[in-house]
């Protein structure tokens, strides 16, 4: 199918509410879908689904929470806006899961991802070619999938296509998204409504300002969370 093709699809789709569509897998970081989830979902219009591979419980990397996804991926195929957070190593290589990515991708007006869920859309092949970013760990595993990464940006547009960086970096994006979508002035009450107005007590939210131990007990940690993945096309080792 053409671009020129898949623009149409989308023009046709005349339904006024926006249907934002959360990827969920076991091991998926809680945060990363719901900081996107609290911002969108107040969204005039918006309606958030959770889906995943059959509903249910869905246990977060840390283990002690459980998310809930409401719908299997076949009920919700065209989602206005699709959101891949990390999603863990084992969804890597989860066919299922990508060829869903790539055939919601061709009629959404956004596909998005948040921290580490940019090489889900980097093995789906969406990213070759383009700018983007992620969790800043994975530089390298982004890059394998022919992306360019970039960094000290909270988020990458290319198109339709928008990268966020860290976990909490899906808050900026999804304001971003709103104020695409619904206008500069919601997004504003949106920011307004969650107090998202941060003022860490510590200047430690990059790896450019963090002291080298810092650094390397987050890599070491969140190395630990994506369970070895390699620069490999993200294979493991």
């Amino acid at each position: 199918m053409t671009g020129t093709d898949d623009a149409a699809l989308r023009a046709e789709r005349s339904d006024p509410n926006t249907e934002v569509a959360v990827l969920l897998h076991d091991g998926v970081t809680a945060l990363v879908a719901i900081g996107p989830y609290e911002i969108l979902g107040g969204m005039p219009g918006a309606e958030v689904k959770f889906v995943a591979k059959a509903p249910g419980p869905v246990r977060t990397d840390s283990g002690f929470l459980s998310l809930t996804a409401d719908y299997p991926l076949d009920n919700v195929p065209e989602p206005d806006v699709l959101l891949v957070p990390f999603l863990g190593p084992a969804a890597m290589g989860d066919e299922r899961l990508l060829a869903w990515i790539r055939s919601a991708h061709r009629t959404s007006r956004w596909t998005t991802s948040v921290c580490a869920g940019s090489l889900m859309l980097g093995a789906a092949g969406l990213l070759d070619g383009l700018r983007a970013t992620g969790h800043w760990v994975t530089k390298d595993i982004l890059e394998s999938f022919g992306a360019t990464y970039v960094p000290d940006e909270r988020y990458v547009r290319q198109g339709r296509i928008v990268t966020a960086a860290g976990v909490s970096s899906g808050i900026d994006m999804a304001l971003y998204l709103v104020g695409e979508i619904a206008g500069a002035k919601e997004a504003r009450v949106r920011q307004l409504m969650t107090e998202y107005d941060p003022k860490p007590p510590f200047d430690a939210g990059s790896a450019a300002k963090a002291d080298r131990e810092v650094v390397e007990l987050a890599a070491a940690r969140y190395r630990g969370l994506v369970g070895g993945l390699s620069a490999e096309r993200g294979a493991r080792p």
